[in-house]
């Protein structure tokens, strides 16, 4: 991560990190968030070989980003650098589930989807898909 310049980041660090980032944007990391998350590395194929060791220290790094005056920035600027283009949908769907994990949806999330939105260049009618795929996924 930025503070060791022996860890780079790979795809699926991305991956945890827009989760990670999507949770932490309302200051309150709530459980059905993190058991998303946790659910997400442990049964997706996208993950089948990622250590799950990592995720402490991917999370750490965004905490650490958010503290800074443009750490959102620069948390994107990681992901665009490491995250192939082929997963930016991935990247906004498992946000979109995060998101919705806990069954409302803050103003700071939509404002963090929006940016995830615009920064991964996802388009706007795949977004509005993948954000009803969540919001069903997620009904009760």
């Amino acid at each position: 991560m930025p503070n060791n310049p022996s860890l780079t980041l790979t795809a699926q660090d991305c991956l945890v990190a827009v989760m990670i980032a999507v949770s932490a944007s309302d200051e309150d990391i709530g459980t059905t968030e993190l058991i998303k998350i946790q659910a997400a590395v442990n049964l997706l194929p996208i993950f089948v070989d990622f250590d799950v060791d990592r995720i402490k220290p991917v999370s750490q790094m965004v905490f650490d980003l958010f503290e800074q005056e443009d750490g959102l920035d620069a948390l994107f600027g990681l992901i665009r650098e490491a995250l192939p283009d082929r997963l930016n949908e991935t990247a906004y769907a498992l946000a979109c589930d995060v998101a919705a994990a806990d069954g409302t949806l803050e103003e700071s999330e939509l404002r963090i989807l929006e940016e995830i939105r615009y920064e991964l260049n996802i388009d706007r009618l795949h977004a509005a898909a993948i954000e009803r795929g969540a919001r069903a996924r997620h009904l009760s």
